[in-house]
């Protein structure tokens, strides 16, 4: 399911493409990051709602599960009444973040960002409504809703965008209806399942469901700030570099390439954050009277998940290369597949690390460790930014990339710090618990 909206991605790239205008690629590039600064919020909603979710489900918690999925949406409508007018209204401003004051992409990304604002509140159901699903182990129903919406948004692009002559416009019109429709969807199926009332997401919820939001969201919410940073910058600098937009259109062409492994990657962190916390609670069964789960068999769960996230990284990255050629040929334009040739090929050579990166981020929230995942990140953050301001100067395109490399180097650092001797679960830890566990 996470899969998708990268396809999505995917699919609105190619047939923008297809115009033939590289500074069409660069407004959509610049219109979809402006709108991703939505997404600061929805990091922090989407992950303590499944850490929440998932141990009301492991304790078969309905009443509280419920409470945890309407809460999640009360404030996810919060977001997007106070987002949808800034976005409308304040566009100029979100965009000079991004693009140089008088950039000719300008004119294809506001009315990008505008219609995608307009529908706001249904994409935050659209990312949040998953993790729901995913905290009780149910990660078919994304799929296919996730896949129903793909194909409209497929259906739509070539219509919109060519035969209507809408252009970038129709591209994002019919990501906007794809997305009503998917919103829709989701919360029929939520209501059926139980797990919603209509009532509840329009009430300010109880105290005791708002609270770990505000605990953990607290220290999230600077992670989340810290990483929307670095892809602003990251954008910003990208737009920069040259004024025909070949640059922005083939960084976009290599950020679609380096989705292809991350998105599965990015999966296996979200499988951590629901299958960890259920396996710190120790339980008996009442058949055999044996103990099953506590911190010891979580830890054995965490060295699964970061072995296999090596070695699909790697995996990941040799896939990449393989289907480099077939990646370039969605764009006609022989300078963007140029200038995104080399940012594609260290884009692959990243995904080696970036599993471990991944998946220990995971672990982080799944355990919990809240403070040190967003100081780790905040220092990645200012790492990746000395970066950005020395190496584009140098090496262009490919410096904003190796840039890219600097930031999750340091992340990584953080994991390995976190799975060895700070986290709840590291070696040192387990055995003060066990000590403790064993004098009482």
């Amino acid at each position: 399911s996470i899969a998708m909206n990268p396809i999505l991605g995917a699919i609105d790239l190619f047939w923008v493409n297809q115009m033939g205008n590289p500074l069409a690629v660069a407004g959509q590039a610049a219109g979809a990051q402006a709108f991703s600064t939505a997404s600061v919020l929805t990091i922090v909603l989407t992950s303590v709602s499944l850490q929440q979710v998932a141990k009301a489900a492991a304790k078969d918690d309905k009443e509280g599960l419920q409470d945890t999925v309407c809460a999640t949406f009360f404030i996810g409508g919060l977001v997007a009444l106070l987002g949808t007018p800034f976005f409308f209204f304040k566009s100029n401003l979100i965009l000079g973040t991004i693009m140089e004051k008088g950039s000719p992409a300008m004119q294809f990304a506001k009315p990008y960002l505008l219609i995608r604002s307009l529908a706001l509140y249904f994409t935050m159901i659209c990312t949040l409504a998953p993790a729901s699903f995913r905290g009780i182990q149910d990660t078919k129903t994304p799929v296919i809703v996730a896949f129903v919406a793909l194909i409209i948004n497929a259906i739509l692009d070539p219509i919109l965008i060519f035969t209507f002559g809408m252009g970038l416009s129709g591209a994002a019109i019919a990501t906007v209806i794809a997305e009503i429709v998917a919103a829709i969807t989701y919360l029929v199926i939520l209501r059926k399942k139980g797990m919603v009332r209509v009532r509840k997401i329009f009430s300010i919820p109880a105290w005791d469901r708002i609270e770990p939001f505000l605990k953990g969201g607290s220290l999230l919410q600077l992670r989340g700030i810290a990483i929307n940073l670095t892809f602003l910058m990251v954008t910003r600098v990208t737009q920069s570099i040259d004024k025909t937009g070949v640059a922005a259109a083939a960084h976009a062409l290599a950020i679609q390439t380096f989705q292809v492994g991350a998105v599965v990657l990015f999966g296996l962190s979200l499988v951590a954050q629901f299958v960890i916390p259920n396996e710190m609670i120790e339980t008996n069964d009442e058949k055999t009277g044996r103990k099953a789960g506590g911190f010891t068999a979580a830890r054995a769960v965490v060295n699964r998940l970061m072995s296999w996230g090596f070695i699909l990284g790697t995996l990941l990255g040799l896939f990449q290369l393989a289907i480099l050629p077939i990646m370039q040929k969605s764009t006609p334009m022989v300078e963007v597949r140029k200038a995104a040739r080399i940012p594609s090929l260290l884009a692959s050579f990243y995904q080696i690390f970036n599993g471990l990166v991944f998946i220990g981020e995971g672990i982080m929230i799944a355990t919990e460790n809240y403070l040190q995942l967003s100081i780790s990140t905040v220092i990645a953050t200012g790492g990746c930014l000395w970066a950005l301001n020395t190496l584009p100067q140098r090496y262009g395109l490919a410096g904003v990339w190796l840039s890219f490399g600097v930031w999750n180097m340091i992340r990584l650092v953080g994991v390995l710090i976190h799975q060895q001797f700070t986290g709840r679960l590291a070696p040192r830890n387990l055995a003060k618990t066990a000590s403790i566990q064993d004098k009482s």
